[in-house]
């Protein structure tokens, strides 16, 4: 008996042990789920008129069995840099040139932004330049960034996104690394295998287990005083064939981007502080309306352009990862309405350099065919060894139209203050020089016009088992999933 009497007291206490470790678990996970937002996370500018909005594409596409490169954005940026005269601040996920297979010959996006900033160093001295980018270049801390350290190095200032005071996008497993792992730092040796590239540095075990948390400062903005850019683009090598688009704007919207800036500087505690921008000339005025979001505040800005879209309209979409459970609605409604819906996607095939199932997007678009009898229409980009990276959509009307892009996913990972992400929204008449090269943009790689760009949809559909409808329903729903 007294043996027993032991095992039931020593169940009871591990009992009570487990209940209280149970209760710390899921508080952590309520919390970090619902906690107020930093200041200035989730930023909406108010609206500007403008008559300059610059609209730039990097295009891969694949005529008479070769590759075809055509990058604007990368040769945009320098430019960008070198009239820059008070300032220049540059947030961008990846800036690294670590590649799987060098064999491939990636353009050396990395080097030469690095190389352009370090030069305007040396002419300029004293001039303010901030580049912020996402531990993901450090292996979270497992490894040096070889290409932000020669920033540094030429006394640019850099910022290594610190994120934890976000909400987390994993919290089944983010709740349980806030328990312990978080407060080990980088712990153990690196010796564990690069995930990103093969013959990469390696992690340690801390970096590692931070990783998982999934979660990222995905912004990709350029801003000096002359002008800014809202992109999809990263200075990674291994994504200079990626498909993107980019958008620059000028006048006194550039205030809020910088202001956008420094709530990201803030998560930290390097103290910087960036420039101040006032512009010196009157109020812009122009046929263009643009407006500046970041995180959350882009879902608002694209259920409000979708849900306006009526029978007769165009609602066009190129996109890397289409997701979102209220943005997928939102797109079988507005076809129910009337509006012809034409979605060109990347089958999800690469990420990385490594392969991919086809998820998020081969379900969604099964579902969004099924669910509409076939009248939204899809075209896949026709990818190799690069990413159709565009995170773009346009409504057109009978007289106006509506854009918006930047960097983030319309997936629940990137609209709902989980990642930091940075959009811009544009309207204006048709005829506006901007809307028209978009919309033409959209026609040319919808019927492969000067090349082979998209494909029929069954070229990448499969259709999905239950158990593998089940398995993706269930890790959206845990939010076990990259989008």
């Amino acid at each position: 008996m007294t043996l027993f009497k032991h095992i039931v007291r020593w169940l009871r206490r591990l009992g009570v042990v487990l209940l209280v470790l149970l209760t710390f678990y899921f508080t952590l996970m309520a919390y970090h789920q619902l906690k107020p937002l930093p200041p200035g996370i989730s930023h909406t500018s108010p609206v500007y008129q403008t008559d300059h909005v610059e609209f730039l594409r990097d295009l891969t596409h694949h005529a008479d069995d070769e590759r075809h490169v055509d990058q604007e954005i990368f040769d945009h940026i320098p430019q960008m840099i070198e009239r820059a005269d008070d300032f220049i601040v540059i947030d961008n996920f990846m800036i690294n040139g670590l590649v799987n297979d060098p064999s491939k010959d990636y353009p050396t996006l990395s080097d030469n932004l690095v190389e352009q900033l370090i030069r305007k160093r040396d002419a300029n001295p004293d001039m303010p330049m901030v580049v912020i980018s996402d531990a993901i270049n450090t292996g979270y801390g497992s490894y040096p960034a070889e290409w932000l350290d020669r920033l540094r190095d030429a006394e640019i200032d850099v910022v290594i996104t610190i994120l934890t005071p976000l909400r987390d996008s994993t919290p089944v497993y983010s709740s349980l690394w806030r328990m312990g792992p978080q407060w080990l730092g980088n712990l153990g040796g690196e010796w564990w295998e690069n995930p990103f590239v093969d013959d990469g540095p390696k992690f340690n075990l801390g970096g590692y287990l931070e990783l998982f948390n999934i979660k990222a400062n995905h912004r990709k903005v350029v801003i000096t005083e002359r002008a800014a850019l809202v992109a999809s683009a990263n200075a990674h090598d291994e994504s200079g064939f990626h498909e993107n688009v980019a958008f620059e704007i000028n006048g006194p919207i550039i205030a809020d981007l910088l202001r956008a800036e420094q709530a990201v500087i803030d998560l930290g505690d390097s103290g910087i502080q960036l420039p101040s921008y006032a512009p010196q000339e009157a109020p812009a005025t122009g046929e263009l309306n643009i407006q500046y979001t970041t995180e959350r505040q882009t879902l608002y800005n694209v259920l409000d352009t979708i849900e306006r879209a009526a029978e007769g309209d165009e609602l066009w979409l190129a996109m890397y990862y289409l997701a979102d459970r209220e943005i997928v609605n939102a797109l079988t409604d507005a076809s129910q309405r009337g509006a012809q819906v034409s979605l060109i996607l990347d089958p999800n095939k690469k990420a990385f350099g490594r392969d991919k199932s086809g998820l998020p997007n081969r379900p969604v678009v099964e579902e969004l065919v099924e669910d509409t009898d076939g009248r939204i229409k899809v075209r896949w980009y026709d990818v190799e060894i690069e990413q159709f990276h565009p995170k773009m959509m346009m409504l057109r009307q009978a007289n106006e139209s509506t854009i918006i892009s930047g960097s983030t996913n319309f997936t629940s990972r990137n609209m709902d203050n989980y990642n930091l992400e940075a959009s811009l929204m544009i309207s204006g008449p048709n005829d506006a020089e901007v809307m028209r090269e978009v919309d033409d943009y959209f026609l040319m790689l919808w019927h492969n016009e000067g090349g082979d760009y998209t494909v029929e949809v069954d070229e990448y559909q499969n259709t999905l088992s239950e158990w593998q409808r089940v398995l993706y329903g269930v890790q959206a729903y845990l939010k076990l999933t990259t989008y």
